[in-house]
């Protein structure tokens, strides 16, 4: 994956792609190295086989004064090379820190050099090495990547915060582990040839989604499902699941070299952003299933999903001392695993069905039969033929309150047994007539750490001993050892390099393992690995595909054989009419645009003078070719006519001998010369008196310009003679008074100069090839009607014109509007525009926002009331410009606005079940008690004395009551809810034995280790010194209206820290909130236990949510 450029800032999701730095030409400057790096060498006396590798450590003195932009490592060898870290501690060009393995000799190496290593980089946690950050990959360095690793590495807040621990003493301990592989030419490398199977382009960080669609790819069964949906010749792969699935996957079975899946994400509705976001693969997994499953219904191919994929198992809970059992029959297309506290994987399911007993305060409450003491557990009543096994690499660390990584090794087999032990995973309902014996198919790897890494997959697509290692464009063979066991994660133990001394052996974690594995049953082995072949394929996808592929050889074939021939570009008098004016305005023509011939090299130009003639029914003794020239202020104009040697030559001998810009083709321009009734002339003698213009007609009522012609004047000319046939040239009378400008440059601001009429041609400094531009002289009174009244304004405006796109801020997606405006419009001026446009009176209600470039979305912030000079300041976003820019009517105007503070507070009513939801907008100088006052006049209260209070809502806890004279400017809502309700009665006349609590909603999720979950509203209570849990749980029954059944399953708790302590009814609840020594209020709470009937998805605790965690979404 490689990015030249660096993220934004603004970018709110943390980049994991892994890419040199882009100074990566720069040469490396000595600097003094901050901390002593210390090496544990492996490379010598290893056996044959294993690749060299080493940890050099280094720690960085005095790191928060380092006062360089980038900070290399002292130099560190392995397998023979010099290597070092480079740093850049303040963030390359970012606010992480930016961290790359660099070949230390790099400007010094020969020619062509290259080396290959696997290496990790890691800054140590030096209170808890654990919580280490590490990431790792792997590259082969040359002289273009000479360096490689991670532009956001870690967060510099993170890196800064002492409370972490990665900054100690202002030290900070990094870490590189590096292995040197034999070298693969990558660059030459041909997966087709070596393995017979090709791989998928990563568009930045779609490594993840590759290794799963080249799991489901060989899975044939499932291939064929695909080729068989039912898709037209009509349909457009960007537009269609189905046809870029078909597309893709026929590209993957026929092509010779990697595969793009870009319309595939396009079909998915993702935009650049999300091709450079990190999903969760299980989660696309199942999102592209059930898009999948929906577009198959109604198909000859329905139902193929479940038949592959799905399995069912049983949920049960069975009473011990009485006869009852509860049941409940449940689907699954794969099944998450436990991998802490489980060496493999049968230990997993061991866990999976585990018997949990329900006793004492966990008593089960069954119908007609009250609490009893019972068994809970999972059974499986089938397996799927293909077993897709989540292994839960990623776990919430509740202490950390962040997710981690599990790195422990944990084993799995080749064959897969499920039957073991006389069937203990299954129901009794389970046929045991299926033979529930599996064989290992796929290994999808994850690499790296829990902000990020890499993603690739080993495969066996025939079940076949050879495995494959499909990572990105590369397919290489492998053996089972690299497929399982470097897989199963753990810990590895380096080669001591001096056995002798007795020395403690060295072990690193390995942070590439397993994350998912896909078994193929055996009793279906046949019918899944079955053949796929082109009858599968629908007769329009094969047409269509062997044409795209038709024409991607026929380029390659041109790419190929370039070297044998010259491109020819041919500019007329027509390209220049057809273009000026319409495509260009500037210089004559655009060459990309003009009739172009490809001419073998030998070929005599005189041969191709003929051509010429039957392309444009010109005969040769008719044509004059000139050369083009590009002059020193960058604009290209035709310099001079082709002499009689230089035409005796072939064509290949003219480019090279008369390209002095090294442009590759070769472009002329014909002049061919008409009489007055439009028969073809021979080309009139040309003296080095004789000077070649063009000319541009400039219409200021109309706002036009236009090519007319061009002419040969003489050199001690003057243009006051030739006024007669540039009227002619623009249908003006003979005397029509005209102003003449010379076109001169247009980069990076557009030079135009008048042309004096009585002096002559050379004294003007005019040559061969320049460009006059005339217009009708118009009266002093007439230039105040016209918006650009000459020439070089006109040019001015066009090299700054702009046209920009505008949508309205809440329909981010789509374009609402065009205005053409000028790059050096003022702020006043495009909102102007806008009002115009939008037909409102006020333009200061306007509300611009720009466009991050990056993400394809609108910037966070909005643009400030004349916060910016230009139109062109609203529209760069780092070195990129863009055309859009997102709009807002305001109910104010803005500068009013940006003097007031908007909240949101969702009303909570005292008596109703309802929430409202109130915008309160208040000068920033206001306190709380303003909102409170202002909020009361717009709900509705039980009584017009009732108080209010505003809270701080996160994550469903109350983590903040607001004193009424805080003020309104620091308060953030964008993130925590606020919400204001009425305070009760019995909370304002406290007495000394009350005590008020906060009441929270949670459950326990079974999938995340037991996680506290939070859901639901959160509550102030009131506990009364001596009351017990019986008493407690009769008012809240009351206060929350919950039906006995329901509520008599409910089960109360006092959490502290996260942990819960369970009550009983007698237990006095008073005596648990006398604790102090906790952190927040928040974090000590009287917990409702129960499940939570909303559908909605589980929230992270952290705002910042990492990259894995972005929900996947598939939009079409």
């Amino acid at each position: 994956m490689t990015m030249m450029a660096p993220p934004p800032l603004d970018q709110q999701e943390e980049d994991e792609m892994l890419v040199p730095h882009p100074e990566f030409n720069d040469e490396a400057q000595p600097m003094e190295v901050a901390g002593q790096g210390e090496t544990v060498s492996t490379a010598e006396n290893q056996p044959p086989d294993d690749p060299p590798s080493s940890r050099f450590t280094w720690a960085v003195d005095n790191f928060s004064r380092l006062n360089v932009k980038k900070h290399y490592s002292e130099v560190f060898t392995v397998g023979g090379y010099k290597w070092r870290v480079l740093i850049f501690p303040k963030g390359n060009n970012v606010d992480h820190l930016s961290m790359y393995l660099d070949v230390a000799d790099s400007a010094t190496l020969p020619y062509g050099w290259s080396r290959y290593a696997q290496f990790s980089l890691a800054v140590v946690n030096q209170i808890s090495p654990k919580y280490s950050v590490r990431k790792d990959t792997q590259h082969q360095f040359n002289a273009r990547e000479s360096d490689w690793g991670f532009t956001s590495f870690m967060p510099l807040g993170d890196v800064y915060d002492h409370s972490k621990g990665y900054l100690v003493n202002d030290t900070l301990i990094i870490e590189a582990d590096v292995v040197v592989r034999r070298v693969i030419d990558y660059w030459s490398y041909d997966s087709k040839k070596e393995t017979g199977y090709v791989g998928l382009k990563n568009q930045g960080a779609t490594c993840y989604m590759n290794s799963l669609l080249q799991t489901l790819y060989h899975i044939p069964y499932f291939r064929k499902a695909v080729y068989h949906m039912p898709t037209t010749e009509n349909d457009v792969p960007s537009n269609s699941i189905p046809l870029a699935l078909q597309s893709l996957f026929y590209k993957v079975q026929y092509n010779d070299t990697s595969v793009s899946t870009k319309d595939l994400t396009k079909s998915f509705g993702w935009d650049t952003y999300d091709s450079f976001m990190q999903h969760d693969v299980q989660e696309l997994n199942r999102v592209l299933s059930e898009k999948l499953e929906d577009k198959m219904k109604g198909t000859a191919v329905e139902g193929t999903i479940q038949q592959l994929f799905e399995g069912h198992h049983m949920n049960y809970i069975e009473c011990i001392n009485v006869d009852y059992k509860s049941t409940r029959k449940e689907s699954f297309y794969d099944l998450q695993l436990d991998v802490k506290g489980c060496r493999d994987i049968y230990a997993s399911f061991d866990k999976y069905v585990e018997v949990e007993k329900l006793e004492g305060d966990n008593k089960y409450h069954a119908e007609n039969y009250g609490l009893q003491e019972a068994r809970k557990g999972v059974l499986f009543i089938d397996f799927p033929p293909v077993l897709q096994l989540q292994l839960k690499r990623f776990e919430y660390d509740f202490m950390r309150d962040t997710m981690v990584k599990i790195n422990d090794r944990y084993e799995f087999p080749l064959q897969l047994d499920l039957d073991r032990e006389d069937g203990k995973y299954l129901s009794p309902d389970a046929d045991r007539s299926v033979r529930n014996l599996y064989t290992l198919h796929s290994v999808l790897v994850h690499s790296g750490g829990v902000h990020g890494g890499h993603y690739y997959a080993f495969i066996r697509p025939t079940l076949s001993d050879q495995w494959y290692k499909f990572d990105d464009e590369r397919v290489t063979k492998e053996d089972v050892k690299r497929a399982l066991e470097e897989q199963y994660g753990g810990e590895e133990e380096l080669p001591q390099t001096n056995p002798g001394l007795n020395n403690t052996p060295f072990k690193f974690t390995k942070y590439s393992n397993a994350y998912m594995l896909v078994y193929v049953r055996e009793s279906d082995k046949d019918k899944i690995i079955c053949n796929v072949d082109e009858k599968d394929i629908a007769e329009h996808l094969r047409v269509r595909l062997k044409k795209e592929q038709e024409e991607k050889e026929l380029k390659r074939k041109e790419k190929a054989e370039a070297h044998l021939y010259t491109i020819i570009k041919v500019a007329r008098d027509q390209d220049l009419s057809n273009q000026i004016g319409k495509d260009i305005y500037f210089d004559l023509v655009d060459h990309d645009k003009v009739r172009t011939f490809r001419i073998q090299k030998q070929v005599p130009f005189i041969s191709f003078k003929e051509e010429v003639a039957k392309e444009f029914g010109i005969p040769v003794q008719f044509q004059r070719f000139w050369l083009w020239a590009k002059r020193q202020n960058h604009t290209y104009r035709p310099n001079r006519p082709l002499t009689q040697p230089e035409e005796s030559q072939s064509v290949g001998i003219l480019r090279e001998t008369s390209n002095k810009a090294h442009i590759a083709e070769l472009r002329l321009f014909l002049e061919a010369e008409y009489g007055p009734d439009h028969r073809l002339l021979p080309p009139p003698d040309k003296t080095k008196d004789d000077i070649l213009l063009f000319f541009k007609l400039y219409d200021p009522e109309r706002e036009e310009l236009r090519y007319v012609g061009r002419l040969f004047v003489k050199a001690l000319g003057k243009p006051i003679e030739i006024i007669t046939k540039l009227n002619a040239m623009a249908g003006f009378p003979p005397d029509e008074e005209i102003d003449l400008y010379e076109e001169i440059k247009f980069e990076p601001n557009v030079m135009c100069e008048p042309i004096e009429k009585r002096i002559t041609f050379r004294s003007s400094q005019l040559e061969d090839g320049d460009i006059i531009c005339f217009q009708r002289s118009l009266a002093t009174s007439e230039e105040d009607i016209h918006r650009f009244p000459d020439v070089p304004s006109f040019l001015d405006y066009v090299h700054n014109r702009q046209i920009v796109h505008f949508r309205r801020l809440d329909r981010s997606k789509e374009d609402d509007f065009c205005l053409e405006l000028s790059k050096l419009s003022t702020y006043d001026d495009v909102v102007e525009r806008v009002a115009q446009q939008l037909d409102l009176d006020d333009p200061s209600k306007i509300r611009l926002t720009a466009h991050n470039c990056y993400s394809q979305q609108p910037k966070p912030q909005a643009i400030r009331f004349r916060g910016v000079d230009h139109l062109s300041d609203m529209l760069i976003h780092y070195n990129q410009t863009s055309d859009i820019l997102y709009y807002e009517i305001l109910d104010i105007p803005l500068p009013e606005l940006q003097g007031l503070k908007t909240l949101k507070v969702a009303f909570h009513h005292s008596t109703k079940d309802e929430v409202s939801v109130h915008s309160i907008r208040l000068p920033k100088q206001s306190t709380v008690g303003d909102v409170i006052n202002e909020l009361k006049t717009k709900v509705e209260l039980s009584n017009p004395n009732a108080d209010i209070r505003l809270l701080e809502v996160f994550y469903h806890k109350i983590y903040k009551i607001f004193s009424i004279n805080e003020k309104i400017e620091n308060i953030n809502d964008q993130y925590w809810t606020l919400r204001a309700e009425e305070i009760p009665e019995e909370e304002r006349n406290l007495s000394p034995g009350d005590r008020l609590i906060h009441v929270y909603h949670f459950n326990k999720d079974s999938s995340q280790n037991h996680i506290i979950q939070n859901f639901g509203e959160p509550f102030f209570f009131v506990i009364h010194e001596g009351e017990i849990l019986s008493e407690v749980k009769e008012r809240i029954k009351k206060k929350l209206q919950v039906p006995d059944e329901e509520f008599a399953k409910w089960k109360f708790a006092f959490l502290s820290l996260g942990r819960p302590e369970y009550l009983q009814d007698t237990d006095v609840v008073y005596h648990r909130f006398q604790r102090r020594d906790v952190y927040g209020a928040w974090e000590q709470y009287l917990g409702l236990e129960h499940s939570d009937n909303t559908s909605k998805r589980i929230h992270q605790v952290s705002q910042n949510r990492h990259s894995f965690e972005r929900s996947v979404k598939i939009y079409n």
